[in-house]
């Protein structure tokens, strides 16, 4: 798989970001909010013989903290590990940027987006930001060792 960054203005971006909302947005029950494309986060999308097949977007939300978001790969590319080719993209794009620690949400029945997470060394935290008091949200965070000099 071929993983770049691309901006949030992208059409691929944009349509790979209603596919994903499309798909959890039933999971994710009456709380769910869509997320705006805003400036200032970045996608990486990976590719399968040029076509493709799946995002992510990493966000700064405080001084040495990012947060993972929009990760989605399509369902006919699943089982395949992707997804995590494209998180540890995230994560050495994170490093590069200086981050100390990267969070994410979830929601609570997206149980193997909760498996990728875990088995990629996040740890579950108290909802933090707008997912507080959202009984769907699953929080996590990773810290994360700096890249060599």
């Amino acid at each position: 798989m071929l993983i770049e960054p691309r901006d949030s203005a992208d059409p691929l971006v944009r349509r790979l970001a209603l596919e994903q909302h499309a798909e959890v947005a039933p999971l994710k029950g009456e709380s769910h909010a869509a997320y705006r494309l805003r400036t200032g986060i970045e996608f990486m999308v990976g590719f399968v013989d040029v076509r493709p097949v799946g995002c992510g977007a990493l966000q700064r939300i405080a001084p040495g903290v990012g947060e993972v978001r929009w990760m989605y790969v399509r369902p006919a590319y699943r089982g395949q590990g992707l997804s995590k080719l494209i998180l540890a993209a995230l994560e050495e794009r994170a490093c590069e940027l200086g981050h100390h620690s990267l969070r994410l949400e979830t929601g609570r029945l997206l149980t193997r987006a909760i498996s990728l997470y875990r088995a990629a060394g996040f740890r579950a935290i108290p909802a933090y930001g707008e997912y507080a008091g959202n009984p769907e949200s699953v929080c996590f965070e990773k810290p994360l060792l700096p890249l060599p000099a």
